[in-house]
């Protein structure tokens, strides 16, 4: 006999991993201030992008002297930025334990042609971060978005390195504590934690990146998109608002919302709390469910945004094919959208737990969940 439909659906069934749920809040109408048809050179434009940049400094505690850019091309373009940029000065180090770590690795190693030491782990798994020599840059992702794993500290970050970390924190800023003195460059996207709308990307720099960047000049050419230096000095006016391409300011506005709404849920310490209620939630109900776990296997390396999920029953024949149908039955009643495990990682879901997403709404979703497990056991006989 199928079991019985759970009462309560979740208000909102995006839990999509990226671009992730707007804010609770968000309305169309909200944007009605973006200074559209105007260029984003004239004073409103670059008085939003300023105020943007600022906003961004505030909640994430950004120190003072650190420069914080709005770049083209989402998180990637920030990341390739950093890669092409600073690298090739000194021996890298390169930190993989999912597809966009592992992503960076081809493009240091087979593009750049870096003399590199990659070191990788398993999805679930993270590397001995007490190998890593920070004589050497450091190439890593704080939250491994595919794999539901992320770094557990800074510890093994040396004070007094003398080479750069770079770090992709695209679902980590704005749901994780990050120790800037730790990161030299620092990069994410909108449309991760707050929900923004796609295609930007922000790049942070500390004044030791800074001065790598006016101190080297890499052996290959740089496309005008990636160049953050002239003459030798840092191109000032990418950290104040002149960015290097024609953002959107429509995008621009959304985020300035977000960053308002992020400030009317305690700022970054209330965004945390969010998230992590999200995903105690979700820890909670795999711990009660012996047929789904973490993907994560440390719990000390457990995201508290990008969730992956495995099941572990014995009676599942085709564990990709299993998976894709619980995401199926799911999202036909429109329940979660999106959850779906990312294409290279092991089989399963992944639940976005972002300070955008309600923890009502997980808790109302996972009976849910367990509903489609069942039936779809049912149905495979």
């Amino acid at each position: 006999m199928a079991t019985q439909q759970p009462a309560t659906r979740p208000g909102n069934p995006r839990f999509s991993s990226g671009p992730c749920a707007k804010p609770p809040t968000f309305e169309l109408s909200k944007l009605a201030d973006a200074p559209l048809g105007r260029s984003h050179r004239a004073s409103v434009g670059k008085a939003k992008l300023k105020s943007a940049i600022e906003g961004t400094r505030e909640i994430l505690g950004i120190p003072a002297d650190y420069r914080i850019g709005i770049v083209p091309a989402s998180d990637t373009g920030a990341v390739e930025m950093a890669l092409w940029s600073l690298l090739g000065e000194r021996k890298v180090e390169m930190l993989a334990w999912e597809s966009f770590g592992a992503g960076w690795v081809t493009d240091v190693v087979k593009q750049l042609k870096i003399d590199a030491e990659v070191k990788t782990a398993d999805y679930g798994q993270i590397v001995d971060l007490a190998s890593v020599d920070c004589t050497n840059d450091v190439v890593f992702t704080w939250n491994g978005t595919t794999a539901g794993v992320r770094v557990p500290n800074a510890d093994w970050i040396a004070d007094d390195r003398a080479g750069l970390t770079i770090c992709d924190a695209t679902s980590a800023a704005f749901a994780m504590d990050l120790p800037w003195d730790k990161l030299d460059v620092t990069t994410f996207s909108w449309q991760k934690v707050l929900g923004g709308e796609a295609a930007h990307g922000v790049i942070v720099l500390s004044p030791r990146a800074v001065e790598r960047l006016e101190s080297y000049t890499p052996a290959w050419p740089l496309p005008k998109i990636f160049r953050m230096t002239k003459g030798g000095k840092l191109i000032e006016g990418i950290f104040t608002g002149a960015t290097i391409n024609t953002p959107s300011m429509l995008a621009v506005e959304d985020y300035l919302f977000a960053l308002d709404w992020a400030r009317s849920v305690g700022g970054l310490t209330g965004m945390i709390a969010r998230a992590d209620a999200n995903a105690q939630a979700v820890f909670d109900f795999c711990d009660a469910n012996p047929w789904i776990a973490n993907l994560a296997e440390d719990a000390a390396t457990r995201s508290n945004t990008s969730v992956c999920l495995k099941f572990t029953d014995d009676r599942i024949q085709d564990g990709a094919a299993f998976a894709k149908a619980v995401a199926k039955r799911l999202e036909a009643e429109n329940i979660a959208l999106d959850i779906g495990a990312y294409r290279d990682a092991p089989a399963g879901l992944r639940i976005w737990c972002g300070g955008t997403v309600e923890t009502a709404d997980i808790q109302a979703m996972l009976p849910w969940l367990a509903w489609a497990f069942e039936a779809e056991i049912a149905a495979q006989g």
